[in-house]
């Protein structure tokens, strides 16, 4: 899934890089009436920028690379911003240096010509200069929207650049609510810093299994947090099932560090409950899409459930009659319905257990 997420990266950053050299090659020769000397005809310039695409394309790839799995990722974001941007800038550079060489190499005396084409012709060039200036805008661009990304969710993202949600409209949703255990004990046990340090090593474990569920985080509430999905989507391949019990496999990997760290491995307790909501974008400075529904005080009062009950992670009975229990590897645990706090009427409550292994 890792694979595949990298390569999805690597196609949307060639495409987005393909898009932004075809615009600066047509307004680079737009104005003159003649080809350059090297063209034959537009579609040699097509090619000049797809080739050109595809370079930055897999240099932009790399330095995010590079700063996602490395020390650079807890640096601040300027920091990154900066790496990446000098990144391309040395791609570009060792690129254009190494095409001028091989058009110089059957030259007489070539080297002296290519050591004065490199202080000249290229680095104080008008083109290079624009094309340097080009490559900043584009990339700080990318930056930002990468950024973005990073801070609302690639979908809300885009669902709030297409005015999708501007007025209010019903879904049916899925939602998934994982809470640490023993929060205020540990909190006031480290101290606040070594909290907070806490819970962003243990949600970093989390990123993964979200994507390869296909989910989407809603929202960080303190030591917790909320996932969502559409119905359809959060009911297959038990996804709202495997989110949970795959973070805590995450977890118990990492062993050795949260105990070397923190002395203890951190635990969490989950819920998830479905129905329909309205979503909407509220806000005019900073923008969010909220869901609003009795279904996430319903999840909230189930997943208070867990200690009581005994129980790591529970379901309510709306998700259960929903899912594909034929292939799941889990086994379910009827509870009875139960009078949740706030509540008028009892909620059919499951307790989820990973399957266990016949080896017979």
């Amino acid at each position: 899934m890792k694979a595949r997420r990298q390569t999805q990266k690597l196609l949307f950053a060639i495409f987005a890089w393909c898009v932004a050299m075809a615009s600066f090659v047509f307004f680079r020769y737009s104005q003159s009436s003649q080809l350059p000397e090297w063209a034959v005809g537009n579609a040699d310039l097509a090619t000049l920028a797809i080739m050109m695409g595809v370079v930055f394309g897999g240099l932009h790839w790399m330095s995010n690379l590079i700063a996602d799995f490395s020390a650079i990722s807890r640096l601040p974001y300027l920091f990154s911003v900066v790496f990446k941007g000098l990144f391309l800038l040395l791609g570009a550079t060792t690129l254009a240096y190494v095409t001028q060489f091989l058009n110089m190499w059957a030259i007489e005396n070539h080297m002296v010509t290519l050591r004065q084409m490199l202080t000249v012709q290229i680095i104080y060039s008008p083109s290079f200069q624009a094309l340097v200036v080009y490559l900043v805008v584009v990339r700080v661009s990318l930056a930002f929207i990468e950024q973005m990304s990073l801070l609302v969710g690639p979908k809300v993202l885009l669902n709030i650049g297409l005015g999708k949600y501007h007025k209010p409209r019903y879904e049916q949703q899925l939602f998934l609510f994982i809470d640490m255990v023993s929060s205020t004990a540990h909190a006031e046990t480290l101290g606040d810093y070594r909290f907070s340090r806490l819970i962003q090593d243990s949600f970093s474990m989390l990123a993964d299994t979200v994507t390869d569920n296909e989910a989407e985080i809603y929202r960080y509430m303190g030591d917790a947090v909320l996932i969502h999905w559409p119905l359809e989507q959060g009911i297959k391949q038990d996804r709202c099932m495997n989110i949970y019990f795959e973070f805590c496999q995450q977890l118990q990997w990492q062993r050795q560090y949260f105990e070397q760290q923190y002395g203890f491995v951190p635990k969490f307790k989950a819920a998830a409950h479905c129905g329909q909501v309205v979503a909407a974008v509220v806000g005019v400075h900073k923008q969010e899409i909220s869901f609003f529904s009795d279904v996430l005080n319903t999840l909230a009062r189930l997943q208070d459930q867990c200690n009581p009950l005994g129980q790591r992670m529970l379901l309510s009975g709306d998700v259960v009659h929903r899912l594909e229990q034929q292939n799941s590897q889990y086994d379910l645990t009827d509870l009875g319905p139960i009078m949740l706090k706030g509540k008028k009427h009892p909620t059919e409550v499951y307790g989820v257990a990973p399957r266990k292994l016949n080896n017979n």
